[in-house]
């Protein structure tokens, strides 16, 4: 964690409890059957908020989904188009971990789904001070890239997603 926090007392919310659909099968990242094997074997929201709500906020020890950084509602996929989009809202406007937060969710697609996938990882409109040069940052290839290769930034970004699976079920 940082010191100096951006924003002190967030509030947390509830986990909610893990959706579950019949004859899920074990848990391996898609396109093994993923958790949700369902009819058509679709690819759907649940099945990415499934992969990244447990990514540790940057700056707390909670969850994205804890803060409501993301929700289920969040996320849209369209598996034909081969597209994931996720918007996402920062506890607070001026928030300067947005850019971390956007680069986990990145990883974490990456390493949870196919490459064919286009992801778009978006700030939620009017949630951010800097919006527009966050979302620019965050879905550019080479800036990703260079920022992964940062070895401070990709401590912290791996820090947010495996210090998660010490808490999740």
């Amino acid at each position: 964690m940082t010191l100096g926090l951006i924003n002190a007392n967030p509030v947390v919310h509830e986990r909610r409890e893990r959706l579950s659909r019949a004859d899920d099968p074990p848990h391996y990242p898609y396109p093994h059957p993923h958790p949700h094997s369902h009819p058509d074997d679709v690819l759907d929201a649940l099945d990415v908020f499934d992969s990244v709500r447990d990514i540790r906020d940057p700056e707390h020890p909670y969850s994205l989904e804890q803060l409501s950084v993301l929700s289920e509602e969040s996320i849209t996929v369209d598996e034909k188009l081969g597209r994931i989009q996720i918007t996402f809202t920062p506890t607070v406007q001026h928030c300067s971990m947005a850019t971390v937060i956007g680069l986990c969710l990145r990883v974490k697609l990456m390493q949870c789904f196919p490459p064919h996938f286009k992801v778009d990882i978006k700030v939620s409109p009017g949630s951010l001070a800097n919006e527009e040069a966050v979302n620019k940052q965050l879905n550019d290839k080479e800036r990703v890239a260079a920022a992964l290769e940062n070895p401070n930034l990709r401590q912290l970004v791996d820090e947010c997603l495996y210090s998660s699976e010490l808490y999740s079920y």
